[in-house]
């Protein structure tokens, strides 16, 4: 039992729970009952029928007054009113309480009033009035109670003579009949016996402070709380008691009562091992025996809930009774019959106790009192024990369905809700999700629940372990909450089961003239896996130097052969093989397949070999050399360094003739070689040996075929046909010199501008003018390769702040004669930014151009569709028709810094 763990104000019983309750029964339902040989009266309100519910009791004196009962009139008048963990309520009355009704000391009447309310504030309470009279014919000399909030004794009137005690305690008796004597007439008082001095009150004031004192025809009654202030904790053969001395007087004309009310109730006499409740206590309590030298047992008996045990129940039952001649043990396993299992939660755990209500009565004859009855209560509950339940897994791999068992639980204990993945679901919503969640009841009355999953539910993870296995795991918390208190507590299980019935992902591959391919071909296990590109994830958005294609059963993935995702395996002085690296990793990053395609290339865009002598070699860092540097390459000549160096690559420019460059003869051509070296700090033998050679042609026959023919009268005819476009890049604003075929690669650093000039030739209509649509800037000569920077936008200037293009106006001169077939545009050099770096290196530039025609209206299409900004139209008809075509620049190279680069170039030529 948990005495007072239920009190409230008033004495408010709440239990909470789902029970119903009814107007009609419940009544009928309170079950009165006499204890005689405890002097109590018991009334008990069954939780069925109470839960949920708020409960008053207030006692009814003779005269059918009502007083309300809370916890300090309980303990002054001798109530008792306790709620057990299941809420059950318990009321238990004094037969000689305040308000008991008594004849003759034999026949008891206590009446009860009970007020029962579904809210706090009780002002729906429904009101019974209960009735009950016991008999207790066998009073000994002196009795003491111990109950569960109070100590209680009571001692005949006529006993003992007051000469004896003056005789025998002189100490005491000595100062208290001096005050007895002196006293008024009718005037009751207490004497407290502390260990220092006395403290005497009158009734009246010993009352107003909480002690209940009362007699009938024939004894006198002390009731005391257990911490009452003039009570005293004394240590008896190592059970800590609470003691209160006390002598209690009346005096009326010529008599003198005088009466010691001395009580002794056990506070600490409870001991708990894992299995055993020991309960201990000593015969010999020295403050009940003052002036007593010889006492004999004449009864000890056990009971429990409130009833008397016999020697063949306590056997049953397993418990242990035993005394001797120092102390009387009572010894009760956990979870023995007469007591009960309750369910807790403490810190988010869940535990049991074990609580049972005991009773020892000792009685004994000593030759100062006669008969002594001394009857002890104890409400006791063991400690929390943290019980946490156990998870069975009886999946069957075959059937693909996870079987998972959790238990054992007390019937206080419910299951509410279940969190499968990220889903939380009441029981009743997850059977009908196609969870199965059941009961299992055991033959001792607990419970064991237990939940069936598919493996291919959809809060089911899938994983993929090892070979063909395919993991499924399932990650399950359950809920339960605990009642009456509603508390609630948490157990989560994972379960996995490896099934071989994994498909993995696979993949082709295949290479075109500007990129590398891979499709990949989904399996069951990779739902989750993320693609990954040298340690880059990929993504659907839309990217330059690669695109990637998911339409749920596959995906494609296509990567610029000029990205610097791909990596280098290996480079000679023709070809160049190329490796997409395709991961799949899980959400840990850990790689669970792999892809791969290497094709090879022609090396003519790292190799350059000019009309002028000049070698461009563009070096690249390969997988099997991952600590290079290639700002550390050399030549030959270890002095010839690049003119530019990134992470992944460097650029040599030099002259054939320079950095150790050999030339060597063979039939008709003639071959310059070089090698491009990596050395590790400390070593003279190379990490790295790039061999390089450019061929020329030393002796070749050109055949010219020609013939007289006499030419046809000039004409010029409109129509369609090839029309030659021509690109120059001019030295300057002026537009007065171009670099020449054999000055390519034009050098320029950044920020410094380009003057292109884009026109149409061998073209004598003047009605003809030529109109740029788009131009962008690539790495390579293929105007379709990625990456691409936007430089005109559908006849348009850029107008961003990195790269502004400016549009020239073109003028007849000596040179041009039909300025409609000329554009000139100027482009700021910048930064090439690529996957958040800066490229450097050659760049190319190309134009998409249109040609319109303003005698033909029928035939305006795209002529006067396409944005053409006023800066572009010099003299331009609404009435054209028109041709399109393409054109391109030669190499430029971009390096960083202007003066850096030319002593570089200067070193390298000389």
């Amino acid at each position: 039992m948990a005495g007072n763990l239920f009190f409230r104000l008033c004495f408010f019983i709440g239990v909470f729970a789902s029970e119903v309750w009814t107007r009609e029964v419940a009544p009928e339902l309170i079950t009165l009952e006499c204890v005689p040989t405890l002097s109590l009266a018991r009334i008990y309100l069954p939780a069925g029928y109470f839960l949920n519910k708020h409960v008053r009791f207030s006692a009814v004196d003779q005269h059918g007054r009502v007083h309300e009962i809370d916890r300090a009139v309980a303990t002054q008048c001798g109530y008792t009113i306790s709620s057990d963990f299941r809420g059950n309520i318990e009321f238990r009355a004094s037969l000689i309480s305040c308000y008991s009704q008594i004849v003759d000391d034999r026949n008891f009447t206590i009446m009860v009033q009970i007020d029962v309310a579904t809210t706090p504030d009780m002002k729906d309470a429904l009101s019974y009035l209960k009735s009950l009279s016991c008999s207790y014919f066998s009073w000994r000399p002196r009795e003491i109670l111990c109950e569960t909030n109070y100590m209680e004794v009571s001692v005949w009137r006529e006993i003992p003579q007051i000469q004896d005690f003056i005789q025998d305690e002189p100490d005491d008796w000595t100062e208290v009949f001096p005050e007895a004597v002196s006293g008024a007439a009718s005037v009751w008082q207490v004497v407290f016996h502390l260990p220092s001095a006395k403290r005497a009150m009158l009734v009246s004031e010993a009352q107003s402070v909480g002690y209940g004192i009362n007699t009938t025809d024939s004894r006198i009654l002390l009731r005391a709380p257990f911490n009452a202030s003039e009570a005293q904790e004394t240590n008896v053969q190592g059970v800590t008691f609470s003691v209160l001395r006390s002598s209690t007087f009346y005096k009326q004309r010529w008599m003198i009562l005088l009466v010691d009310t001395a009580v002794a109730c056990p506070v600490d006499d409870i001991k708990f091992t894992m299995d055993t409740i020991i309960w201990s206590i000593p015969k010999n309590i020295g403050p009940l025996l003052i002036g007593a030298n010889d006492f004999n047992d004449v009864r000890v008996v056990m009971g429990v809930n409130l009833h008397e045990m016999t020697s063949a129940d306590i056997s049953k039952r397993n418990y242990v009774f035993s005394h001797d001649h120092v102390a009387i043990t009572i010894q009760i396993p956990v979870g023995a019959k007469g007591g009960y299992f309750k369910s807790h939660v403490r810190e988010g755990k869940h535990g049991i106790t074990y609580s049972i209500n005991v009773f020892l009565e000792h009685q004994w004859n000593d030759n100062r009192w006669g008969t002594t009855k001394h009857t002890i209560i104890k409400e006791i509950t063991t400690p929390f024990r943290h019980m946490p339940p156990i998870i069975n897994n009886n999946t069957i791999p075959s059937r693909k369905l996870f079987n998972v068992t959790i238990g054992t639980f007390l019937t206080d204990t419910k299951l509410v809700s279940l969190t499968i993945g990220s889903e939380t679901l009441t029981v009743t919503k997850a059977n009908k999700r196609g969870y199965n969640v059941s009961e299992m009841k055991h033959p001792n009355g607990s419970t064991s629940y237990i939940v069936t999953v598919p493996f291919d539910a959809p809060n089911v993870e899938k994983t993929y372990g090892t070979g063909i296995d395919r993991i499924y795991t399932l990650n399950i918390t359950f809920k339960f909450q605990v009642i009456p208190e509603n508390q609630g507590f948490t157990e989560t299980a994972v379960i996995s089961c490896p099934v071989p019935d994994a498909v993995l992902p696979d993949a082709i591959g295949y290479c075109d003239k500007e990129h590398l391919s891979l499709m990949v071909t989904h399996g069951n296990v990779d739902e989750d896996w993320l693609p990954f590109l040298s340690n880059i994830l990929l993504t659907t958005s839309r990217r330059s130097d690669y695109v990637l294609h998911d339409n749920g059963t596959h995906f494609l993935l296509q990567v610029s052969r000029h990205s610097s995702l791909l990596q280098y395996e290996s480079l000679q002085s023709s070809s160049i093989m190329i490796t997409l690296p395709l991961d799949m990793r899980d959400r840990s990053g850990i790689t669970k397949r792999d892809f791969s395609i290497s094709c090879s290339y022609s090396s003519k865009d790292l190799i350059e070999c000019l009309p002028n002598g000049t070698m461009i070699v563009t070096a690249v860092k390969l997988v099997g050399v991952p600590d290079m540097d290639p700002s550390q390459l050399v030549l030959r000549d270890k002095n010839c360094r690049p003119i530019l160096a990134t992470e992944d690559r460097a650029t040599f420019m030099f002259n054939v003739n320079s950095c150790g460059t050999v030339r060597k003869f063979k039939q008709t051509a003639m071959i310059y070689e070089n090698d491009v070296l990596y050395f590790r700090p400390g070593m003279t033998v190379p990490a790295y040996q790039l061999k390089v050679a450019c061929w020329y042609t030393t002796n070749e026959t050109i055949v010219v075929p020609y013939g007289v023919e006499n030419n046809p009268a000039p004409s010029v005819q409109p129509g369609f046909g090839p029309l030659d476009l021509f690109m120059r890049l001019y030295k300057d604003s002026t537009y007065s010199k171009f670099y020449e075929d054999a000055e390519y690669p034009v050098v320029r650093c950044l920020r410094e501008s380009l003057y292109f000039e884009v026109e149409l030739l061998r073209s004598e209509d003047p009605q003809l003018e030529l109109f740029l649509v788009d131009c962008w800037s690539t790495t390579s000569s293929d105007q379709r390769s990625s990456p691409q920077w936007d430089v005109v936008i559908n006849s348009c200037e850029n107008a961003e702040d990195t790269h502004e293009t400016i549009f020239h106006p073109v003028t007849n001169n000596s040179r041009i004669r039909f300025a409609n077939h000329v554009k000139r545009f100027e482009v700021k050099m910048f930064t090439f930014m690529h996957d958040a770096k800066a490229l450097s290196g050659k760049i190319y530039f190309h134009c998409s151009v249109v040609i319109c025609d303003g005698r033909d209206p029928s035939m305006d299409l795209l002529c006067t569709r396409i944005c053409i900004p006023d800066k572009q139209r010099f003299g331009r008809s609404t009435e054209m028709h028109y041709l399109s075509g393409h054109v391109s620049s030669g190499a430029i190279l971009l390096v960083v810094d202007g003066t850096e680069q030319n002593d570089r170039i200067t070193k390298s030529v000389d």
